[in-house]
């Protein structure tokens, strides 16, 4: 009994995770500096956005919002592209890190098993990034907001950002989007994990030559591309499944698709790769020791 209540306490996951972002500044400073330099760059150009905005509402109703919505828009895409490299850098340091420092050592001596560490890593690009993206996000939109109110006042367009632009509606979108985005690119971070483990130097270049390779075999032996296309499904192609987009007309609530996200084979096929490299590097952990 006070064992079992020991380890409730102790909560090695818990703290496992805590530790990674402890260490691993990067992982919240990387989409914060991005952020800082967008609401820099709005400042540098923003007496040019009331003649955009005059220019935006001459447009028809959707074209209009989805004009307005735009900066918004690519706001949230640079920062989710900066967590997905942060995330896939994380993940091939990960296992890697431990081993050179010999500080996998020190971990072992603990009474912490190596599937809590390694679920303890993954978690950092799968759930923790999404988070802290989820967060900035929204500061980053509604500081924009806020700017743009103040740099449209003395012509008196205030109210069309907030009358074009929902942040509780687009923060749901976000937050969909950043869960479709995760699971879709779950396999990408179990194959960065188990290269992580297994490399003894140059992890990126042991992650990424041989899935050149395997193209340039495909293509030189019979004239086909599918694994090329298979990568690049797997980097973008959660989009179709997740989204239905309509021209001109941004994205909204009823663009979002779940049902046909989650019954996509691609989704549960990707899961399933990721699922048995996040259980090889497991093993991998268990039996190798420091560089």
């Amino acid at each position: 009994m006070n064992t079992q209540s020991g380890s409730k306490v102790t909560r090695p996951f818990y703290w496992s995770v805590w530790r990674e972002v402890w260490e691993n500044k990067s992982i919240y400073i990387a989409p914060l500096i991005v952020a800082v330099v967008i609401l820099f760059g709005m400042l540098v150009s923003a007496r040019h956005l009331p003649d955009l905005r005059r220019k935006a509402l001459l447009l028809e109703a959707t074209r209009q919002r989805a004009a307005i919505e735009l900066p918004y828009d690519i706001v949230a895409m640079m920062i989710i592209i900066t967590a997905f490299i942060v995330g896939v850098f994380y993940c091939l340091d990960a296992l890697h890190g431990e081993r050179r420092d010999r500080s996998i050592l020190f971990w072992k001596s603990l009474p912490v098993s190596d599937l809590t560490i390694v679920l303890s890593k993954a978690t950092i690009p799968l759930v923790v990034l999404p988070v802290i993206v989820l967060a900035i996000v929204i500061v980053t939109q509604f500081t924009m907001l806020l700017l743009s109110s103040a740099f449209l006042l003395t012509s008196g367009l205030a109210a069309t950002t907030w009358a074009n632009f929902n942040l509780v509606q687009q923060s749901l979108i976000l937050l969909y989007s950043l869960i479709a985005i995760a699971l879709w690119h779950a396999p990408i971070y179990g194959w960065a994990l188990l290269v992580s483990g297994v490399a003894r130097r140059a992890t990126f270049l042991w992650a990424v030559l041989p899935l050149l390779a395997i193209g340039f075999f495909e293509k030189i032996t019979f004239n086909t591309s599918y694994f090329g296309s298979m990568l690049k499904d797997r980097l973008l192609g959660f989009a179709a499944p997740a989204f239905n987009f309509q021209p001109h007309h941004g994205v909204a609530l009823e663009s979002l698709t779940p049902g046909r996200y989650l019954s996509s084979p691609g989704l549960w096929i990707g899961l399933l790769f990721a699922v048995a490299f996040v259980t090889a590097a497991i093993r991998l952990r268990r039996y190798h020791g420091p560089l």
